[in-house]
């Protein structure tokens, strides 16, 4: 089951059903789906992802996913769940705009990287990064991942295959992880 998470101003929490329309919100958000290198879908479709997290990803315990909140306020989205890419783990964020250049994207991924290391055991941790988002890939450096290799798609987009191993991951400047019971609802 998906713990519940704390960082030094985050709360990684299961997503709830009352959380739909902030879900919705953030992945409709055009910037942030520039960024996540997709295009922006169909809010039916954004409504039927959020509820399979809640009826198939939650029940069958697939992999960790959450809502991010900083002071009660939804600000983001994040994962950490086995890669097509590799044989590995990825982490996966999404941050409101309003959100952007305060530091909390690198709380996010460090409280990602202890979750993953503390929790669910794993060495290493794989990124996918846009190679035009210069933002989301200096964070990454700043971090300590490593280029693996540039992934490119039919249309031509590049994305920048990103590792680092959990033991390095830089840990003190988010402060600790801190694991609660879960909030995720049973069916």
């Amino acid at each position: 089951m998906t713990p519940a998470l704390r960082t030094e101003r985050l709360e990684f929490t299961p997503y709830r059903p009352e959380d739909e329309d902030a879900f919705v919100a953030l992945l409709r958000d055009e910037e942030v789906c520039r960024w996540m290198g997709q295009e922006r879908s169909p809010e039916a479709d954004i409504r039927v992802l959020f509820r399979a997290i809640l009826t198939d990803v939650y029940p069958k315990r697939l992999f960790d996913v959450w809502g991010v909140w900083c002071d009660g306020r939804y600000i983001g989205h994040a994962e950490v769940k086995k890669t097509g890419n590799v044989d590995g783990h990825e982490l996966v964020t999404a941050l409101a705009p309003a959100y952007w250049g305060r530091g909390l994207g690198t709380e996010v991924v460090r409280g990602l990287l202890r979750h993953a290391a503390d929790n669910l055991g794993l060495k290493e941790a794989y990124g996918m990064v846009g190679a035009e988002n210069t933002a989301s890939l200096a964070m990454c450096r700043r971090l300590g991942f490593r280029h693996v290799r540039d992934v490119v798609a039919d249309d031509g987009a590049v994305t920048k295959m990103l590792v680092i191993s959990t033991a390095d991951a830089a840990r003190p400047a988010a402060g600790p992880v801190h694991r609660t019971e879960s909030l995720a609802q049973e069916p």
